[in-house]
């Protein structure tokens, strides 16, 4: 009996430390997703304000990927060595400076300084927690504690629409910006002060063999062999969802502001939907002996048929298409698991994050070049941008997203002994 009432004690503090490591992360991640896509609802009020044009609006939104994406490599070493812990607190007190500068910016420059700044500061917050997840939970937990972990941004996302509209009726962007520094610092404290420590197991390996380790994984024909596919499917579904799903229900749908915050909000509910159920479909099918790298490429090939209908058009099923693209648009990050258990699990902070190097790279060019694109068309009447340029823009985002396709499906022919699993490469 009291035996039985120490372990049922046991279980339980371990539980406890679990939500102790998963709700901080979860916190920084949600804080993350909101930064990035809330721009989609203020778009229309920086142009305004400021007289941006959509290159402008493109790039000053992408800068938040390019300084995203410059630090994930020395983000990888850093986690490895250091822990998340102590990474993601750090850091999130420069999204909190940078979410005041963008407040207070009085130009494009000024906007651009802050969103960048706002980049670096919760460039850990997703990689930090997978780090720690591999740490903390079983690896046969990694595909189902990921999903929750990114329906934490799901969940950002939710709130950087109907909500975040809503607000605007109390304050303006700059005040709404300046709530969310506070909020970078708070989440910071909790980070830093709730989540427990865990031993980093260094291998007595110095910050050149460390380096090494990043050599290791981008030499490796395991990483190279899906890390096209998830990067452009990441990519496009950051840089639409994140920016351009706005103006084109405005523009393409005819709907108001109002409507787009309502449907953006779908967007961001499919997304949450998504990432548990994807989650959840790929752990459940693993145990079958299906692998999570087929649920991925089922999800993405899925994706990229939704976005083929937005190509076209497809207006009468606007609010449909865009569910389907916030589920679908998730799959993407189903590989990061599989990778991260490819290689030993030192080696997992580098392994996530030269991922999402290129996945940030990828999105900030993608971003901002479907804005070049668009302002290839002259604006319409209403003071909105031309249908075709949105439908060139998506195009060549899905153009690259059926190559990265393509190299998998060669990629596994020609190495069928995988099976299209993901196998470290031993030598």
């Amino acid at each position: 009996m009291n035996q039985s009432s120490h372990q049922m004690g046991k279980n339980f503090l371990s539980f406890d430390k679990k939500l102790r490591v998963f709700i901080p992360f979860a916190l920084g991640y949600f804080l993350s997703y909101l930064y990035r896509v809330v721009n989609a609802v203020l778009a229309p009020d920086l142009a305004s304000e400021l007289g941006i044009g959509p290159s402008e609006l493109g790039l000053l939104t992408a800068a938040y990927f390019i300084t995203f994406a410059a630090f994930q490599l020395p983000l990888g070493v850093l986690l490895d060595r250091f822990g998340p812990r102590k990474i993601e607190s750090f850091l999130l007190i420069f999204a909190a400076a940078g979410a005041f500068i963008f407040s207070r910016a009085e130009s494009v420059t000024g906007l651009v300084i802050g969103r960048a700044l706002i980049g670096f500061g919760v460039s850990a917050c997703l990689m930090a927690a997978f780090k720690a997840f591999v740490l903390w939970f079983r690896r046969e937990q990694l595909p189902l504690i990921n999903g929750f972990q990114m329906a934490a941004g799901g969940f950002g996302a939710l709130t950087a629409t109907a909500p975040v509209e809503a607000a605007l009726g109390i304050t303006d962007w700059r005040g709404i910006f300046f709530i969310l520094a506070i909020i970078s610092l708070a989440i910071a404290a909790a980070v830093f002060l709730v989540v427990p420590e865990k031993k980093i197991e260094q291998n007595g390996d110095s910050i050149q063999e460390q380096l090494q380790g990043i050599i290791q994984v981008f030499s490796s024909l395991t990483f190279w062999r899906i890390a096209p596919l998830t990067v452009m499917s990441q990519a496009a579904f950051l840089a639409i969802q994140g920016l351009w799903s706005g103006p084109w229900l405005r523009d393409v749908a005819g709907f108001d502001r109002e409507v787009i915050a309502q449907v953006l909000f779908m967007i961001a509910a499919a997304m949450v939907t998504g990432f548990i159920l994807m989650g959840a479909v790929a752990e459940r099918l693993s145990r079958r002996g299906i692998k999570p790298i087929f649920v991925a490429v089922a999800g993405m090939a899925a994706f990229m048929i939704t976005q083929s209908l937005l190509i076209l058009e497809v207006t009468s099923w606007a609010r449909s298409l865009w569910v389907l693209f916030g589920i679908f648009g998730t799959t993407g990050i189903i590989p990061y698991a599989v990778l991260s258990q490819s290689f030993p699990v030192h080696l997992s902070g580098r392994v996530n994050t030269g991922v999402n190097l290129l996945v940030f790279v990828c999105a900030f060019a993608a971003q901002w070049g479907i804005g070049v694109i668009i302002n290839l068309w002259p604006g319409t009447a209403a003071g909105g941008y031309a249908p075709p340029g949105y439908q060139a823009g998506f195009a060549m985002m899905l153009g690259l997203q059926l190559m990265a396709l393509l190299w998998f499906f060669i990629a596994s022919i020609l190495r069928p002994e995988d099976g299209g699993q993901m196998t470290e490469d031993r030598g």
